[in-house]
């Protein structure tokens, strides 16, 4: 499953209910103490209730109602289940879905009293019909009796299957959004949250205010993990072991024994020798595990160190949840991943977080204030939290949104940058810095991105370059820009004119073959995947451009079950393919030297 939104009510700042949407990646940006932790400890609080608790003193101090409502809404449901019965079914067919086809839980929490009490609903779009509108809370026995006295052709096993056949009995079931209770203990719908409840994501908190030791629960979890299974790999040895053990036990017992005889017969009748086994828990108990580097333990090295392999942790542990659970999605949450972190460090945490959200069945959540860490992030990942006129908290997303954000964090221009190069998305940094490395070894004069501090990236993003370019968010830095977009949109071209037509020294450039990746060579993608594809200039005749025959090829070598999506195949081709291209490999695939010109130009404009 994957969430879409969260909406809450009551819950410290957020006393009216508000909506916060997530995509794959999520980054909230805002002043300190402006209410982005408290978004991800109310989602902690509703999947876990662990790392943060709910408690009295979670309810907004200016509502009238002692209830904190916490409600999150997914999409991509299995498309089978088991609920109450050993028969497949799903929510759609269970009228557990809202309008949008999505699964929307509603949690309340009732602060009145010390021990706060939960309840759990599902919002969906149900039938309403007295008789049809509460077969989910009835038993199997209950549901035969109304398919006997209604006389209903149905099987009289399998709860779904009699459920069908009664909804499917009555004209209109009159459906309508409703909250159905799921948590209360003499109903047997409580049976189906059980179940359903399992299907849920991981949802995984790091918190930025914590010690950073090595003695941190997600520091000694996944060392534990570690040693259970070293210990069940070698468990053979371990038995042959034990069995070693317990015979010289027993022989030393049996002489102890004889010996406790000769001395006094009734104690010693009273004496059995008894050998106990260690259980598997036991020998794990048996094992430490500390950091320690360059013979440093790690709760002595420095505070970005420590956190960096905290978060290394942290997500070591996340993931052995989620493969010991079984689960079949993740959430990430990590609260000011750049704190005391070092700016290369904060740009590797940049670049693992993008890749980590691009992986399937996995979203990732962070929080900022820092506007250095967010600029390097998908623009379309950004939520601004802000304050109204009535000190209320607003989110705001979308690059309108920019302004603001450089209003209110102070964004200062670095003044090493000459020149900010605009391209689509994180995919085509990585292919122009691979491109730039691979002209730079065997001209010097042509600039290196990864290292050229002259120069720094802007993702605009497709969908919204055009409001970068109208609105130029980008002038008040005082910086020229270098545009850079593929030609597999038309629309472009309008929007480079209108660069290249601004007068203040900025340039655009729509490339000459389709995409980015049409400057691949073949040679470059066999070293890093060892198959074989024509890159292609332009579309062929089925309509597929490079990505999607690299895709097709890829996934037939590693047997996956369908075809790997489009996005991830850039990805993979940004990620490993371009660091194989070569200043010849280039000269091959674009030999009028359009991709030399680029960066001539860029060389140019930094002057």
């Amino acid at each position: 499953m994957k969430l879409v939104s969260i909406e809450i009510e009551n819950f410290r700042c957020y006393e009216e209910n508000i909506l916060i949407s997530f995509d794959n990646l999520t980054t909230f940006i805002g002043k300190n103490d402006i209410g982005k932790s408290t978004i991800l400890e109310a989602l902690e609080i509703f999947f876990n209730n662990s790392t943060v608790k709910i408690t009295q003193d979670d309810l907004n101090i200016n509502c009238t109602s002692t209830d904190v409502i916490i409600t999150c809404e997914f999409s991509d449901l299995p498309s089978k289940i088991i609920l109450d019965s050993d028969v497949e079914t799903n929510l759609k067919n269970e009228f557990l879905v809202n309008k949008n086809d999505n699964l929307k839980i509603k949690k309340v929490f009732d602060c009145s009293k010390k021990n706060v009490s939960t309840e759990v609903f599902i919002n969906a779009y149900h039938p309403t019909v007295v008789g049809f509108d509460n077969l989910l809370e009835l038993k199997e026995n209950d549901l035969k009796k109304i398919i006997l006295d209604k006389n209903i052709s149905s099987p009289l096993k399998g709860n779904p299957l009699m459920r069908s056949a009664i909804w499917c009995s009555c004209p209109d079931l009159c459906l309508a959004e409703r909250d159905i209770p799921v948590s209360k203990p003499k109903e047997d719908i409580k049976k189906i949250w059980e179940q359903l409840e399992k299907y849920l994501p991981i949802f995984a908190l790091f918190q930025s205010d914590r010690s950073s030791k090595d003695s941190d629960g997600e520091v000694q979890d996944p060392m534990k993990a570690a040693i259970a299974t070293a210990i069940s790999e070698v468990k053979d040895d371990i038995e042959k072991i034990q069995e070693k053990v317990k015979q010289r036990t027993e022989e030393i017992a049996r002489k102890t024994h004889k010996a406790l005889e000769s001395i006094d017969k009734n104690l010693a009748s009273q004496l059995t020798p008894e050998f106990t086994m260690p259980t598997n828990s036991k020998w794990v108990g048996l094992f430490n595990v500390g950091l320690n580097t360059d013979d440093i333990p790690l709760n002595k090295r420095g505070s970005g160190v420590r956190r960096l392999v905290l978060v290394s942790f942290f997500k070591a542990e996340a993931e052995r949840l989620l493969s010991e659970k079984n689960k079949q999605s993740i959430i990430y949450a990590i609260e000011e991943p750049e704190t005391a972190q070092h700016p290369n460090n904060q740009k590797i945490l940049q670049s693992a977080f993008v890749a980590l959200a691009n992986e399937d069945n996995c979203q990732v959540l962070l929080t900022t204030h820092s506007p250095g860490f967010a600029c390097d992030l998908p623009s379309d990942s950004i939520r601004f939290i802000k304050r109204d006129e009535f000190h209320k908290p607003v989110i705001e997303k979308g690059v309108e949104i920019f302004g603001e954000v450089a209003n209110a964090l102070g964004i200062v221009p670095d003044n090493r940058v000459k020149v900010l190069i605009c391209v689509e998305g994180p995919t085509d940094v990585k292919a122009m810095k691979a491109l730039s490395l691979a002209l730079h070894r065997k001209d010097a004069s042509l600039p290196n991105l990864y290292t050229d501090q002259s120069f720094a990236f802007v993702v605009t993003g497709g969908s919204t370059l055009k409001y970068w370019i109208d609105q130029q968010y980008l002038s008040g830095l005082g910086r020229k820009e270098f545009h850079l977009y593929d030609s597999d949109v038309t629309s472009y071209v309008a929007e480079v004119t209108k660069v290249n037509t601004r007068g203040d020294g900025s340039k655009g450039f729509i490339t000459k073959k389709y995409e980015i990746e049409s400057y691949l060579h073949a040679e470059a993608i066999k070293q890093a995947f060892d198959v074989d594809i024509e890159v292609l200039d332009q579309l062929n005749e089925q309509k597929k451009a490079t990505p999607k025959l690299f895709a097709e090829a890829y996934s037939l070598k590693q047997n996956f079950d369908g075809v790997m999506g489009d996005t991830k195949a850039k990805i993979l081709l940004a990620d490993k393919a371009f660091p194989f291209m070569t200043a010849e490999l280039i000269a091959q695939r674009d030999p009028e030297g359009e991709v030399e010109g680029w960066f001539r130009q860029m060389v140019g404009m930094s002057g």
